[in-house]
């Protein structure tokens, strides 16, 4: 119930923000010539975006809607809710893959590194992480899109995609069209996953620092078992319950990666869908893109807890 309240406070508040801050009436002044004021309130009014409206009339007009599933209409009178599900598809693609490899990828280098701390492979996966964590995120995305065009160039074969979710009017089998979304896939999936297995390895790394000369382990090896043995079969079971949670609150950051990666790579995702609706002053596309996030964020929280519970005994006793 208390994620519901905060979800919905945090909902209000984004729209609020956009009302008062965006002008959709804009798009209708610029035109040449401009359409006459009546046209433009009534267009206005159609949308619930009217600025003339007192702000709190507009804002009780679409909670009615958002609690029945409606998200209104955009300033050009198109249906919120349908062009957000089919940018959700697109997002939801790309988000998949690049959380399973971010999260997956983390856990397993810092396990790696952490096991060896202060060894060359710690060292040099520090250096990286670090450096690809205060990298900015467009620029891991425009770095992978030029490597490929250079390796593009050497090979003489186009290996990898550097724009578009598929080839426009690609005739063939399932099997070629399903390779051909793979060769889209890559690249931005990489630029995704990459800030994050950086950020997952060094949270991780450092739970494994911390366990490998716990008793439990020197126990485990004094009775045989090797380090990296005792490290995957009692340490990771101990670090992931910490780690689970850090993981889930942390979702938010994939959102921010896919924004930028969207753009770059030229997904029409929810992520280009924001920087448009914010460009055109569209109020109720903008709260609707952060809802979504929101939504994610709050269900992220949910199955970090329930996998805590999962992997935690004293969570259930408790």
């Amino acid at each position: 119930m208390g994620r519901l309240v905060l979800l919905f406070a945090a909902v209000s508040c984004v729209y609020l923000l956009a009302a008062t801050a965006l002008n959709p009436r804009e798009n209708y002044e610029a035109r040449r010539p401009p359409p006459p004021a009546e046209a433009v309130d009534a267009a206005l009014d159609a949308a619930n975006l009217n600025d003339e409206t007192p702000l709190a009339q507009r804002y009780a007009v679409w909670v009615s809607g958002v609690v029945v599933g409606d998200f209104g209409r955009t300033w050009d009178g198109a249906s919120v809710n349908e062009e957000l599900s089919r940018r959700v598809g697109v997002s939801a693609r790309l988000l998949a893959a690049g959380a399973v490899l971010g999260c997956v990828g983390g856990v397993l280098l810092g396990t790696w590194t952490g096991a060896r701390p202060r060894g060359a492979a710690d060292r040099a996966a520090t250096a990286v992480s670090l450096l690809l964590i205060s990298v900015p995120v467009v620029v891991v995305a425009v770095s992978l899109q030029n490597a490929a065009l250079w390796v593009n160039q050497v090979t003489g074969v186009e290996v990898l995609r550097v724009t578009g979710e598929a080839t426009a009017g690609l005739d063939g089998g399932v099997g070629e069209r399903a390779a051909d979304r793979l060769r889209h896939l890559v690249l931005p999936t990489l630029a995704v996953a990459l800030p994050q297995v950086a950020l997952y390895s060094r949270y991780q790394r450092s739970l494994i620092a911390e366990q490998v000369g716990a008793e439990y382990l020197r126990t485990a090896r004094a009775k045989g078992m090797t380090r990296s043995r005792a490290v995957v079969r009692h340490a990771v079971r101990v670090t992931l319950v910490p780690a689970v949670a850090y993981f889930g609150y942390s979702s938010a950051l994939l959102l921010t990666s896919t924004v930028f990666t969207e753009q770059v790579f030229g997904w029409h995702g929810v992520g280009e869908y924001l920087f448009e609706s914010v460009g055109q002053g569209d109020v109720n596309a903008v709260a609707a893109v952060c809802c979504f996030g929101a939504v994610c964020v709050v269900a992220a929280g949910v199955v970090s807890d329930v996998a805590r519970v999962v992997l935690d005994p004293r969570s259930r006793t408790g």
